[in-house]
Parts: C-alpha cells; sequence; structure tokens
C-alpha cells in the first residue's frame, strides 16, 4: 500500500469543535476556567446524546477569539499531515456566537484561522454552518444570514445536523431561501434514522449531498434516486461504530454502499474524539474491506468530485491523485 498520507484528498464531512488537539483542549479550558471532558479518544459512547453532550463541553471551553482562531490554524496543519487538500469543515457558528454574545465573533475568528493556516500548510478550507435540529428556527434563519454575510470569506454552505429525530419540516423554508439564493445545502440524514430521514433531507429540504445517508440502503427505491440523482454520500465509518450506530467495521454498510452504485465519499466526522484522521480512515476500511490503492484512489477522487471546489481545482486534485497511483 502506498503511503495514504501523501494521497491528495477532499474532507468533506468533518465538525471543527471535533478536531480540536487534546493538549489544546487543555490548555483551553484551563485558561477559560472550564472542566476539561473527560473520555479518552476512541473510546465508545452510550448513543448520540452521550456523544452531544461530551462534545457540548468541548465547545463552552472556546471562549476568546484566540481560542476559534488556533483551533482553526491547527485544523489546517493536521488536515495537510493526512493528504486533505480541499476541505469543508462544518462549524456551528450561530449557536457560539449566542452563547459568548457576540454572534459574529466566532466565526469571524475560524475564518482568519483558516486563512491563515491554509496559507502556511497548503490545504483549501471553506466552512459550513450547521444548525442542531433541536433548535430555534429563528436561529437556522440567523445561520443562513450569516452564510450569507460571509460567502467571500469562505462560507460555503448550511445545513442541519443534531439528533435526526427532529424532523426537518419545520426549517424548509430556511433552507429553501438558502438554495435559492446560491448558498449550498448539506443534510446530516440516514445515520441514526432510516430512509424517511434520507427522503425528507432531498426534497423538503433540498439537500446537495447526505451527511452520512447510510441508512438509505432500508429503502431500494430511495436507493434508485439517490443513485439516479447522484447525490453523494459522506460517510464516516469509524465515527458510526464509535457511536454505536454499526456493530464494529466489519460490518458497516460501506461496501454494499458503493456496490449500489452511490457517490461515497470518506469521511472522519469527529476525528479527535473517536481517535482517527483522515489516512487512517482510508486504511482502516481499505483493511477491512480488502481494498487496494486503486479503490482508495477512487474514494479520493469521488470525494473531489462531490465537494464545492472550483471545477479548475478538481481538475488539478484529479491529476494529483493520479501521480500518486502511478508512483510505484
Amino acid at each position: 500500500m502506498r503511503d495514504l498520507t501523501l494521497l491528495p484528498k477532499a474532507h468533506l464531512h468533518v465538525h471543527l469543535e471535533s478536531t480540536v488537539r487534546p493538549a489544546t483542549l487543555a490548555e483551553i479550558a484551563a485558561a477559560n476556567g472550564r472542566p476539561v471532558p473527560a473520555l479518552a479518544a476512541g473510546a465508545p459512547f452510550d448513543g448520540f446524546r452521550q456523544f452531544a453532550d461530551h462534545n457540548a463541553l468541548v465547545r463552552e471551553s472556546l471562549l476568546r477569539p484566540e481560542d476559534f482562531h488556533r483551533i482553526a490554524v491547527e485544523f489546517c496543519a493536521d488536515e495537510a499531515a493526512q493528504g486533505t487538500r480541499w476541505a469543508e469543515v462544518t462549524f456551528t457558528a450561530a449557536s457560539h456566537g449566542e452563547r459568548v454574545g457576540d454572534l459574529e465573533m466566532p466565526l469571524e475568528a475560524v475564518l482568519a484561522g483558516l486563512a491563515e493556516g491554509g496559507a502556511a500548510y497548503g490545504v483549501e478550507c471553506r466552512v459550513l454552518l450547521d444548525h442542531s435540529r433541536r433548535r430555534s428556527v429563528e436561529r437556522a434563519w440567523r445561520t443562513v444570514k450569516l452564510a450569507g454575510r460571509y460567502a467571500d470569506d469562505g462560507v460555503i454552505g448550511v445545513g442541519l445536523a443534531g439528533e435526526e429525530s427532529y424532523p426537518l419540516a419545520p426549517f424548509a423554508e430556511v433552507f429553501a431561501a438558502a438554495a435559492d439564493a446560491g448558498v449550498h445545502v448539506v443534510h446530516h440524514a440516514g445515520e441514526c434514522e432510516g430512509p424517511d430521514s434520507v427522503r425528507e433531507a432531498i426534497t423538503v429540504g433540498r439537500t446537495e449531498r447526505l451527511g452520512h445517508g447510510i441508512r438509505v440502503l432500508e429503502d431500494p427505491d430511495l436507493t434508485a434516486e439517490v443513485r439516479e440523482r447522484g447525490i453523494p454520500l459522506e460517510v464516516c465509518p469509524s465515527s458510526n461504530v464509535a457511536l454505536g450506530i454499526v456493530d464494529g467495521l466489519a460490518a458497516h454498510p460501506f461496501p454494499r454502499l458503493r456496490e449500489a452504485g452511490l457517490a461515497v465519499t470518506l469521511n472522519t466526522d469527529i476525528p479527535s474524539i473517536i481517535g482517527t484522521t483522515l489516512s487512517e480512515e482510508y486504511a482502516r476500511v481499505g483493511d477491512a474491506f480488502g481494498y487496494d490503492d486503486d479503490v482508495l484512489a477512487g474514494l479520493a477522487r469521488a470525494s473531489i468530485d462531490a465537494s464545492f471546489a472550483p471545477e479548475e481545482t478538481k481538475r488539478a486534485l484529479r491529476s494529483e491523485v493520479d501521480a500518486w497511483l502511478a508512483t510505484p
């Protein structure tokens, strides 16, 4: 197997708050007088709610502009070390803004950090602003307005995340307005909930990709529709295992999703919390399902194709993938 850290990739599903280095989190929490979340990296969660509660402790540690700036710069360094050339990182900007009493500060600090880190480490980063399904429609509107206001600074999209048992329908007008304004829309769906979650995301929600989407296979007609419409899936196997959604990597539907002809991309979701990196995720999937370098290069190409990168960037990255594969 060739060096997977040198394989050029796009990283499409990763939450910034879940990429913070443990040492950085400890320093920031101490400086802000906050408790350090106590969970060993890679430890399993007892369902999504336990993960969400843990992640809330991480978010609440971030208070100052320098906190948000630092984690963004370090995100770029860590991604570049894994061969990521284009990253679309998810950030809960409106929630942070409300918590610290300044709606713009967290996002502005993150965007500045991504610009600095991207230039220093050679990775292009864009931001997707997410909104919890459990929270208000009013906050969702604030998220969309932030996306529009900072579109020229690196924000490219919006979407729903959080517990999928909460319906998407109340937010239909919000995301229709975003899509009509040219803002990309990407929702989490088909992870904890089944095909109805996916169907709602691609109809009412107007999603362009599916965050996770792995349970689409439970409905053959829906699977065919997603395939025919070319809607990519942002699949995060180790995260699915850690959250108890899948009983071990060997049981993951990843190969069946590919066999069904779906556009499958490989991502980490919450890397620092579950103890993985993007290259390690490629290696784990390769080992689990017997994929050779050709298949792994194909997954990298799929991530590039599914990204919102300019076509010129996509062409350049595809050529770099070909060069990686041609190197003995």
